[in-house]
């Protein structure tokens, strides 16, 4: 099924030649190119009205989703936010690129950068390349970046961190901006700074967030008395609590959400720009964040367009059901831009009526902090396969980050004294080298189907969902940690990427460097940086600055010409 709202013969393509007529229309400039603005909350499941949760407080989503469309069948690449955040900001697998495990700078043995390979550019960058003024806040966390502004490739934004926003462009300019919301965040359920101590970074990282968030436990959106505990939680008082306190954080994220839609209104702006909103995985909750269960890799996802800009076979209020990968957001926004899809992308652009709906999504699961692990999930529309290569290892393990939250401090202390039933348990148990579920019958995927000869041929089917998709993608898990670093940083250094050189002929100057892949940047008498996009011209007595960056490489000297007056 495409969508809840079924279009057939001649009405269908009246609406496919009108969508293709609109893209094709800002592709050639003959429309004002839309700004578009990525709203992406923090480990959150679809708990929010619109999509039916009963018991979420999301009154500004739900009103969102009301003048736009749900995409209800939306799945990251990975149920934890690095690897996650890796494939949204370059539209490939975080396998594909050497950002599969949590996170490269954390890795026990040193840490180190991801180095896609050299043709992928992150998207916000093509939009870059293509005249968008592009920006985000302090939360970037690629696996060639470290988690804050200002550690990535200077290429990709035209600002970033805090006070970046859309005003700082050039009058007309359009933007792309990608805006987090922290409030969400698994660190939100931790117990407030007053009510137990905590060690370390988690502590000072509890002082950052009481100094700049709300406290959930001040606005009682939802009580403990009112949430729905899965079954794979015992129903005790610290388990609702903390499942409370994170819908707590979820309404005050709504509110967050409020204001930025109020900003643009204000500045006159909700009339020319698609707004996106979603998460970056699903609950920052025990057996949701981390995994390739649904609870870890399923999230929300909603569009708003202004009228001009809607594609004709798409209605406000409107529930689209169709699969869609996180990898599917670059090409997306780009054919939303006018930008050409580079042909490397793996996803597809999800709201053109002409491409046939996704039949499988894949996710994966590696290096936890020390804990290694692999697994690769396909799921289609009503099936889950995953495939552990450490079938010994449970999802449910020591975790010095998650073990600050209250009610995984209840959830050992009742293994330990042997109080948790068979499901609650099942998480802290070997999950065995393959696991399926049926997702419509068993939708908290507790009932593995693996040995089951009724579901051998669905086994069958989606193990070779899992070879065609290894065929066709290289996946860096196949190899050590240490043998992919070793590849991507020669005897254990990163490598440098080529100073820019100049080739002048008359006032016209032509930059590159010698690093396969490397972007660059130029500026001209100390003004600000600039994406370099092909020859540029030059007056006499100009002084022209020059850096290039390969992703996960360092960062090149600045090299500088002094053109004569």
């Amino acid at each position: 099924m495409r969508t809840k709202h079924k279009r057939t013969g001649i009405t269908y393509r009246i609406h496919l030649l009108i969508t293709l007529f609109f893209s094709a229309a800002v592709a050639a400039g003959e429309m004002p190119r839309p700004n578009i603005l990525v709203l992406m909350a923090e480990d959150m499941s679809p708990r929010v009205g619109a999509f039916g949760d009963p018991v979420a407080v999301t009154p500004n989503l739900d009103l969102l989703a009301a003048e736009g469309v749900r995409f209800t069948n939306v799945f990251t690449a990975s149920g934890v936010c690095a690897p996650s955040r890796a494939a949204q900001i370059t539209g490939m697998h975080p396998a594909t690129v050497g950002g599969q495990h949590m996170r490269t700078s954390n890795r026990p043995a040193g840490g180190y950068k991801a180095v896609p390979p050299s043709e992928v550019k992150a998207y916000p960058e093509l939009l870059r390349a293509a005249g968008y003024f592009t920006f985000t806040d302090d939360k970037i966390d690629y696996q060639f970046s470290a988690i804050r502004a200002g550690t990535g490739p200077f290429t990709i934004w035209d600002r970033e961190g805090g006070g970046a926003n859309w005003s700082q462009r050039q009058p007309a300019q359009p933007f792309f901006g990608l805006i987090n919301f922290l409030q969400t965040h698994e660190s939100g359920v931790f117990p407030p700074l007053t009510t137990r101590k905590l060690s370390g970074k988690y502590l000072n990282f509890q002082r950052f967030r009481a100094q700049h968030y709300d406290n959930p436990d001040e606005h009682q959106f939802v009580t403990p008395e009112q949430v729905e505990v899965p079954p794979y939680f015992p129903d005790v008082a610290t388990v609702r609590t903390d499942i409370a306190r994170h819908y707590n954080n979820i309404a005050l994220m709504d509110r967050q959400v409020a204001e930025v839609l109020d900003r643009l209104e204000r500045d006159g702006l909700a009339d020319n720009t698609i707004v996106i909103w979603t998460a970056d995985h699903g609950d920052g909750l025990p057996r949701a964040k981390r995994e390739v269960f649904d609870s870890g890799i399923k999230v929300p996802m909603i569009i708003r367009w202004p009228a001009r800009y809607r594609p004709p076979h798409l209605e406000p209020g409107q529930s689209d059901e169709r699969l869609i990968s996180f990898v599917d957001l670059a090409p997306t926004i780009l054919a939303l831009a006018g930008v050409e899809v580079p042909d490397y992308l793996p996803g597809q652009n999800y709201l053109d009526p002409a491409v046939p709906p996704r039949q499988y999504v894949f996710a994966s699961r590696d290096r936890m902090d020390a804990v290694v692990d692999r697994q690769r999930a396909v799921r289609d529309q009503r099936y889950k396969y995953i495939r552990s290569w450490h079938p010994e290892q449970p999802g449910g393990h020591r975790l010095a980050y998650r073990d600050n939250m209250t009610m995984m401090q209840t959830l050992w202390q009742m293994l330990e004294d042997d109080q948790l039933n068979s499901q609650q348990r099942r998480w802290f148990e070997p999950p065995g080298e393959e696991q399926l579920y049926d997702i419509q019958a068993d939708p908290f995927e507790l009932n593995n189907l693996a040995e089951s000869p009724e579901h051998r041929p669905t086994l069958n089917r989606m193990r070779a969902a899992l070879a065609e998709w290894q065929k066709h993608n290289r996946d860096w898990g196949e190899q050590s940690e240490a043998a992919m670093v070793a590849a991507f940083w020669p005897d254990g250094e990163q490598p440098i990427t080529a100073s820019p050189v100049f080739q002048q002929q008359a006032l016209q100057l032509t930059i590159q460097s010698d690093t396969p892949g490397a972007s660059l940047g130029y500026r001209r008498n100390g003004g600000d940086w600039q994406l370099y996009r092909g020859p540029i011209k030059v007056m006499p007595g100009d002084m022209i600055e020059a850096r290039a960056i390969r992703y996960g490489w360092r960062e090149s000297d600045v090299a500088s010409l002094q053109i004569p007056r």
